[in-house]
């Protein structure tokens, strides 16, 4: 009963539309899409790519120097 009255205070200052009931939730993905697992994947390589770049490099200047 006191969240009844508590809404319907809400409701009457105008404040009600601002907060979301159980019904407007609207239920997530089980499991993200192909489009982010292709994003994450392109990061991870190119995230090894420039691991590898700069660890060759590194290799290199000691070999020279």
């Amino acid at each position: 009963m006191g969240l009844l009255a508590l809404d319907i205070v809400l409701q009457l200052l105008g404040v009600r539309g601002h907060i979301p009931r159980f019904d407007d939730f609207r239920p997530a993905p089980a499991a993200p899409g192909p489009g982010i697992i292709r994003i994450l994947a392109a990061m991870v390589a190119v995230f090894a790519v420039l691991s590898l770049s700069v660890w060759a490099m590194v290799w290199l200047a000691i070999e020279i120097f």
